[in-house]
């Protein structure tokens, strides 16, 4: 937003995940403000702004952006924070909700420091920003939901370890997806922890399968052996992880070399021996 050159002055937070996953959005709920960018102060952090207050608390009861031309003289929002906004110097100032499946999870709000009618631009600019970071909670809420397999106590229940099968090989698709570096990262890792979590053994082994040798796969093949493991066709990975067919077909064949594999089979089994798949 800052980068635009539209918007000086960001900042904004979350509504706390027990209180934006819960079945009603129950009147009362209340964000911090955490995360900020252009301020000069630190009047504003660690604002607590409660729904139906200020320019925030509007956006969040109301699930829609609002903007504000002077902050301290508008009629529209009520002055709560009025101290907090001063103290920075701002004026002008827009929120915009942000909405993971129907509920409000927080609120990016942009400012100026004068007053100044905010148009289209600097609107788009930060439903832009916002559509991002519903996207990023988005894909977290996934990876958590994923992630709850490995916690579950499995034993030796096959149904739920094909399950946990199916949640790495989801994850490891959304991964791919994923434009921020540090965010793909870490579902990466928690593709290591449902494979970590399962263990060599969990597996049941054919008595003849092939000794496991050294093998490093890169990222793609790991992906499409995680989509086989899981019980797709070449088809299915491919649709699953946007390739085309003939490019999962030379992955898969590129990862069964290395592992020492004839089979599809024979390569998930020395995957899941070496630890690289649950």
């Amino acid at each position: 937003m800052r980068r635009s050159g539209l918007l000086p002055v960001a900042f904004g937070g979350l509504v706390p995940v027990t209180a934006a996953q819960g079945q009603q959005q129950a009147p009362g709920r209340v964000f911090r403000i955490t995360e900020l960018s252009g301020t000069g102060t630190d009047s504003l952090r660690g604002l607590a702004i409660t729904t139906g207050n200020g320019l925030g608390g509007k956006a969040l009861a109301m699930a829609r952006p609002y903007a504000v031309t002077d902050y301290r003289s508008s009629r529209v929002i009520s002055h709560e924070y009025d101290a907090a906004v001063a103290a920075e110097g701002l004026r002008s100032v827009l929120a915009v909700p942000i909405v993971v499946h129907r509920r409000v999870r927080g609120v990016l709000y942009g400012a100026l420091r004068q007053p100044y009618v905010l148009g289209d631009r600097p609107l788009s600019v930060a439903q832009d920003a916002v559509r991002e970071l519903e996207q990023a909670l988005a894909v977290r809420d996934e990876a958590h939901r994923l992630l709850s397999y490995a916690h579950q106590p499995l034993g030796g229940d096959r149904r739920a370890w094909e399950q946990v099968r199916e949640a790495h090989a989801e994850l490891r698709a959304l991964a791919g997806r994923i434009a921020d570096v540090h965010l793909r990262q870490e579902l990466l890792t928690a593709c290591a922890r449902l494979a970590a979590a399962s263990g060599p053994e969990a597996a049941p082994q054919p008595t003849a399968a092939p000794a496991v040798p050294a093998a490093h796969l890169t990222p793609r093949e790991l992906d499409v052996l995680a989509s086989v493991a899981s019980g797709a066709t070449n088809a299915m990975a491919a649709s699953r992880l946007r390739l085309r067919p003939e490019t999962v077909k030379s992955y898969l064949r590129s990862a069964m070399r290395k592992l020492g594999a004839h089979t599809r089979l024979e390569a998930v089994v020395a995957a899941r021996r070496a630890g690289l798949l649950p």
